[in-house]
């Protein structure tokens, strides 16, 4: 029944097995990836036909987690999987990356590729995994590919690399790479250091690409065995060869003509103007003019790259090193609590830093668990930013992706928790674009946070470096614009402080590229970032020393823990009369640490006094404010000390016999008493008599045993 197929091997320590054969037998190719006890299933399946008029490759990755596999219930109402969540996404766009460039320039089919996972371990995570099966899955389902890719993450802590560490490995090292490529080289990588050398971050590629050549081996024996027949894929019609011949002939001249213009908008307006023109004159002979869109693009991806190739002259007249001018501003935003515009050339980021408390971080819910995060960056990217008009929804991927790598840049700048315990937002807006606005975002954001007094340990800055490579050379360019960006070979963005790098992520368009090419890469994103932090450092140098005055305030005191019950109250009550009655926020974890927020000094003085004395236990002869909350005939009970009561003794209201209790107090009335100790049971024993209510002193010398005055008995 089952045409069962088997690969398995020992990687890093543990077995990864590919399986196929037996699951999703119907989907083109099919592989049950498995690494210790965490399982992913992946799927791959290719329109036989290409939709009419299709003129680009839609591949759509779809990576899923199954709360099963955690042996989880999904929280929310329905309790099902919904939406994909922001790890769903970028790990979609992780396995996306190294496959797109691996499939025919020509090829248009419909493909999808799907990756479930159905079991987690909590310690190998599935994203590696699931990137391996899925490029086992392709290279057995017969679509074109020019696969297999490998893949893996790398780590490193006290010198040594470590090749796919779990997940608490994971937790003391200073750098979490994932790269994956062919047998040829590396076509993506994806990571976050603290602030490491350059020379570290190649060596880790290096380490990575080797570490997974027999992962490539495995797929390609698996395949030996168990891929389907490779479709057809139809050449180049003569035609099709006839047409782009004709379009060379009449728009080269006209288009080259066009990219001198130096000015974005004006630039696009005549190319746009120049292809128009050559689809005109295709209309008019009577050739295919809709074939004409993609063959116009390959013509204008030959003229910039060769002419940069010719002249080491840019599309915006630069060379290949040179920065586009800066312009940083901080403090535009006069009620946020920190702000920057960031304008390099014709990409500008408008970044806003939020100071919030504990009750403002965000629930994660995961495989691994729920958890909440305190640092938040959030990227948007409006059509007008790139002057279109266009739909305005809810994040895309793109989005998703760009500020999780800003996020990745900045994070391990942060100050300790400890030290800063603030949740931060950052919102990155992008108001103009053209080419490397993610870059844009982590020099903007590193200079609001430092605005809004976040002490950043150092300033943090980045570049997106591009790569031209032909048969006959390559240049690398620093600094990319949008059509750099898309005509080229290479989007490859490096962040980091000038200490090290903090983030890396590269994308290779052809089939790879080589460790002198990264390394000059490397060196020359180097010097540029080096410039960029130069350029910041005019609008400001360091974090400011106090956070804005429109930010809360947040104070840590710690109380015994034995006491949090005390401080919350009965149902919450005390808790939510403190922040009723003072206008804090106040956080309590369960180690007894108590985080007040308060817009003024005064608020959070009220709220801290408060907490102080419901905690604080009572002193023996210490006066004390009070209220009477309740009386009966032997006495009164007086609260004080925050949710602390006593009783006074009739016989302690006042100088001599009284009748009745409310004859001298009654409830509400406030009071000032002295605690004269406890009785058998605990209980705060307390006396009005001998403080004086108006002044608050204590007069217990001056009151005779029975209640009268001594100089009134003299």
């Amino acid at each position: 029944m089952f045409n069962y197929f088997r690969k398995e091997l020992d990687w890093g320590g543990r077995k990864l097995v590919l399986e196929t054969g037996k699951m999703a037998r119907q989907a083109d190719g099919a592989v049950l990836a498995s690494y210790g006890d965490t399982i992913v299933l992946c799927t791959a399946v290719g329109a036989k036909n290409v939709k009419p008029g299709q003129d680009f490759f839609p591949l759509t990755v779809n990576y899923q987690e199954k709360a099963y596999a955690a042996g989880r219930i999904p929280g929310g109402f329905f309790k099902r999987e919904g939406r994909p969540s922001e790890n769903e996404t970028l790990v979609s766009r992780l396995i996306d990356r190294p496959l797109r460039p691996l499939f025919p320039d020509n090829f248009r089919n419909e493909v999808q590729v799907v990756a479930t996972v159905l079991s987690h371990d909590m310690e190998n995570d599935p994203d590696i995994v699931a990137l391996v099966g899925c490029s086992a899955a392709l290279t057995l389902s017969g679509i074109p590919f020019f696969g297999p890719v490998g893949a893996a993450r790398v780590g490193y802590e006290n010198g040594e690399y470590i090749l796919n560490p779990t997940v608490e490995q994971m937790e003391g090292a200073t750098l979490d790479l994932v790269l994956a490529g062919t047998a040829e080289g590396v076509l993506m990588v994806e990571s976050e250091a603290r602030e490491l050398p350059e020379d570290v971050m190649l060596g880790a590629v290096a380490f990575g690409h080797a570490a997974f050549q027999p992962v490539i081996q495995a797929i390609i024996e698996l395949a030996e065995h168990a891929a389907k027949e490779p479709w057809t894929l139809a050449e180049p019609s003569e035609s099709e060869t006839a047409l782009k011949k004709r379009i060379d002939e009449l728009g080269r001249a006209s288009i080259a003509e066009a990219y001198q213009e130096r000015v974005k908008q004006a630039r696009y307006e005549k190319v746009g103007a120049a292809k128009k023109a050559v689809v005109a004159q295709l209309t008019e002979e009577g050739l295919h003019a809709d074939a004409a869109k993609h063959l116009l693009k390959d013509l204008e991806a030959d003229i910039v790259r060769n002419a940069i190739l010719d002249t080491g002259t840019r599309i915006d007249g630069r060379d290949t090193k040179t920065v586009r001018q800066i312009v940083a501003e901080v403090g535009v935003l006069p009620r946020a609590h920190g702000s920057a515009l960031f304008t390099r050339g014709e990409t500008q980021a408008l970044c806003v830093v939020t100071l919030g408390t504990g009750q403002d971080e965000q629930y994660m819910d995961s495989l691994e668990g729920e958890y909440k995060e305190n640092f938040m960056l959030h990227y948007n990217f409006p059509p007008f930013s790139v002057g279109e008009a266009g739909r305005m929804g809810s994040p895309g991927r793109r989005e998703i992706g760009h500020g999780k790598l800003a996020w990745r840049a900045i994070h391990p700048l942060l100050p300790e928790k400890a030290d800063f315990p603030y949740t931060l937002r950052i919102v990155s807006e992008i108001l103009e674009s053209n080419g490397s606005s993610s870059m844009a975002t982590v020099c903007g954001s590193s200079l609001a946070m430092m605005d809004g007094g976040v002490p950043l340990k150092r300033p943090v800055a980045g570049i997106a470096m591009g790569l031209i490579k032909e048969d006959r050379g390559f240049a690398v360019l620093s600094d990319i614009l949008g059509d750099e960006d898309h005509l080229g070979d290479m989007d490859f963005k490096v962040a980091g402080t000038e200490h090290g790098i903090t983030s890396l992520q590269m994308d290779i368009k052809i089939t790879s590229i080589t460790q002198d090419i990264m390394r000059i890469a490397l060196d020359q994103a180097r010097e540029g970032r080096m410039h960029i932090l130069g350029e910041m450092s005019r609008a400001l140098t360091g974090a400011r020393t106090a956070v804005a005055s429109t930010a809360p305030r947040i104070t840590v005191i710690n109380v015994p823990k034995e006491k949090i019950r005390e401080v919350i109250g009965t149902g919450g009550k005390v808790i939510r009369e403190i922040v009723e009655q003072t206008g804090a926020k106040i956080d309590i974890e369960d180690d007894g640490t108590i985080k007040i927020a308060a817009t003024t000094e005064e608020a959070a003085q009220r709220a801290i006094g408060w907490i102080r004395g419901i905690v604080a236990e009572p002193e023996l002869n210490a006066i004390y404010d009070g209220k009477v909350v309740k009386t009966a005939d032997f006495g009164a009970f007086v609260n004080f000390l925050g949710s602390r009561d006593g009783l006074v003794h009739i016989s302690e209201l006042t100088h001599g016999r009284v009748n009745k209790t409310t004859d001298v107090v009654n409830v509400g009335d406030a009071v000032k008493v002295k605690c004269l100790g406890f009785d058998d049971r605990g209980k705060v024993k307390l006396s009005m008599r001998v403080v004086d209510q108006a002044s608050g002193e204590d007069i217990s010398d001056k009151v005779g045993p029975k209640g009268g005055r001594r100089e009134e008995a003299a």
